[in-house]
């Protein structure tokens, strides 16, 4: 079994684990979002189409509509950071300041 740098947990939660990992999540046509350690953004860079190229690069490529994670594109995800917040991230604001927001201060 391959070791993941995230967990996933309900329907639409995840939750980054690894600090040297930034992790890039990809939901269909929409932005691309990247977790680090220091909370989460959206990623204009080159998404890296092979797993090895990616980790050169020290990320990991999260398609949410795979099966090993949830099977279909989300309209909202809420992604708990290395930075002690859980974020939520609103697929329906993509291109506004409500796009990507902090659900919880400390989830910890």
């Amino acid at each position: 079994m391959i070791e993941k740098n995230y967990i996933t947990s309900g329907r639409n939660t995840i939750i980054h684990k690894v600090k040297k990992i930034d992790l890039l999540i990809v939901n269909g046509g929409h932005q691309v979002v990247i977790v680090s350690h220091r909370g989460l953004g959206s990623y204009n860079g080159n998404v890296p189409f092979k797993k090895s190229e990616a980790k050169k690069a020290y990320q990991e490529v999260i398609d949410l509509a795979s099966i090993e994670v949830f099977g279909e594109e989300k309209k909202l995800l809420f992604v708990q950071a290395l930075d002690g917040k859980e974020y939520k991230v609103d697929y329906t604001k993509e291109g506004t300041p409500n796009f990507i927001k902090i659900h919880q201060d400390s989830y910890i």
